[in-house]
Parts: C-alpha cells; structure tokens; sequence
C-alpha cells in the first residue's frame, strides 16, 4: 500500500505506522493517547512518511516499545558496528588479555586513506597509540583507520565468536583475507537494541568498560548530526549515539538518560534508500541535511522529551558527565 504523506497523517499515528511501514507495532501503553510512548511512535511515523525510504528499527521509552518496525530484518550495519566491535574488544580487556594503555602500531599500509576520522590526515605514520585513543577515535569520529588498529589486537574470527559468546548471532562482522581486518558486517534492530540494553544494565562489560564505552559515545565529539542535533550542549551529555552511514544506508543506535543518570530510552534505527528527493543528491549527502538525518532528528527532540516525562526501571545508574569547555592554556 503506497500513500503520500498528508493521506498517510490522516489516518493517525499508529495507523499512519502500520500503513507505511507494513510491519510496525505499538504497544498498548504506546497507544494511550498522549503518553510518551505514544508521542515517540507518532512523530517516528510522521518523520520517516516524510524522509522517505525503507526503515528498521525498535525504540523503547521507560521499557514500554513505542516503535517496532522489521525489528527482525538482518540490515547492514555500517559504522553502528562498531559498538559491537568495542564491546569485544573491551571483553578481552576484562578478561586480562588487553589493556587500554597497550599501543597498537600506525602504519602507512594501516591507514585508510578515506575523509573519516583522522589517521589519513594528520600524516603522523609510522606511529603508535595506546588502544584506548584507538577506541575513542572509533566511537567518536568513527574512524575507519580505527577499525583495523582493534583488529590487531582483536581479529575478525575471534571478534565474531565473542559476539556469539553473547547472544548476538546477526551481529558480526565480514572476515576477508587478512585475518585481522573485515568489513562492519550486519545486525538486527532487535539485536543492536539488545546490545545497547544489556549494556547499561552492566550485563555484558566491567563497571570500568562499560563507563568507558558509554562516556566516549557520549561525548560532544561523537555524532551530532541526527538524533543528537536539536539538543543542547548538556542534553547532548544524556545520549550516548553511534551513526553508521554507506551508499544509500542511514543508520543511527543508542541510548538517553534521565538527568540522574538511568537509562530511559533505548533505540535502534536502520534505514535504506532511496529516500525523499534526488537520489544522485542523497547518496552523496552523509550530513545534517539528509532526509534520514532530518527524521533522526525530529525523533530525538521528541524523544528526549518523552524520557523527561518517563520515569524508568530501577537500574544502573551512569552519571551524565559535565562539559568542561577551555580556551587552551
């Protein structure tokens, strides 16, 4: 059933979800007229009717799922992977296999010579840095050079088994010939939610990893450009987020925080072109202004206010962290 967008707002929110998106569903306390939940699944509708393109995803506000949509479809991953890949990284260095303070070396042939990240432009190689600058540089400007540098110290095949270790069977990553390099690989919305859930429950890393991973996705250094965009500096502080972006996917996953630090909001957002306008245009356009971003971006204003009115399960608690801005000195 194909709609344009003002028939599809016509029918409602929830209709307006199921009509354009085949498979979503709500919750009945998603369905409460104007609870939180029920705000989240309507601005979703109304942002992704408008963005255009094939969406997966699963969003949960205070435990109560306001969006499910093809939460099940194996969908590309990209860059939202390597949160995956942080977390078996970060389990070897629970384990005592690993530290962060250990240094993986930068060498020309390591260095991908992309425009993400910035190994292929501060021209410092050959080189060394611990593994935690690594990290930080893989979870904040996603570096790809970064991907490789984990690699060394945690191959694909090794990677993938820790991962399955876990539960997280479709969230793995592409070995190639080079056992200590692959490609991002695939996930499920379900599984990447999961991911994200169990980790601020503390289920799967150390105290000590987990503030790691989620303090650096946090960030004011990591993604802006979606979820995060209409929030101010200290909102921003409440959310941890990673994108993953290639050709014509848009992808966005991560988690908001009440002000004392629960975990309110979990969700996980895949999406595929072609979206809304000229593709030559959107395929291309990897920032702020495209489509999917702008449907991220309506979503994450409405769903930090929907987590401002939800009061979550008793949980880990992660301390929003201050920003500290300085002038040099």
């Amino acid at each position: 059933m194909k709609l344009n967008r003002r028939s599809a707002l016509s029918l409602g929110t929830v209709a307006t979800a199921t009509a354009v998106l085949g498979s979503t569903t709500t919750s009945a306390a998603a369905e409460e007229t104007g609870g939180p939940a029920w705000r989240v699944a309507r601005t979703y509708a109304r942002a992704v009717t408008a963005a255009g393109g094939t969406w997966s995803s699963l969003v949960t506000v205070g435990g109560t799922t306001a969006v499910e949509a093809g939460a099940d479809t194996v969908v590309e991953a990209y860059s939202v992977n390597k949160i995956a890949v942080a977390t078996a990284v970060l389990d070897k260095i629970d384990r005592g296999l690993l530290t962060l303070d250990q240094r993986v070396e930068v060498t020309a042939d390591i260095v991908i010579q992309d425009t993400d990240g910035i190994f292929a432009l501060d021209r410092a190689y050959p080189s060394s840095i611990t593994l935690g600058h690594a990290m930080a540089n893989l979870l904040t400007v996603s570096d790809n050079t970064a991907v490789r540098l984990c690699g060394l110290v945690c191959p694909a095949l090794e990677l993938n088994e820790i991962l399955r270790g876990k539960g997280f069977t479709h969230t793995q990553v592409v070995p190639v010939s080079n056992p200590n390099r692959f490609f991002l690989g695939q996930t499920t919305p379900r599984e990447t939610h999961t991911l994200l859930s169990r980790l601020v429950a503390g289920e799967l890393l150390s105290p000590a990893s987990t503030d790691y991973l989620l303090n650096t996705l946090r960030s004011t250094s990591a993604f802006t450009d979606g979820i995060r965009l209409r929030l101010t500096t200290p909102e921003r502080l409440r959310v941890a987020t990673k994108a993953g972006w290639f050709n014509a996917g848009r992808n966005e996953a991560g988690v908001m925080f009440t002000a004392d630090g629960a975990a309110a909001a979990v969700y996980s957002l895949f999406a595929a072109g072609p979206f809304t306008g000229d593709a030559t245009v959107d395929d291309v356009d990897f920032g702020a202004t495209h489509p999917a971003c702008g449907a991220r971006q309506a979503l994450g204003r409405t769903l930090f206010d929907a987590v401002e009115a939800t009061t979550p399960a008793t949980g880990r608690v992660q301390p929003t962290p201050r920003y500290r801005p300085s002038n040099g000195g």
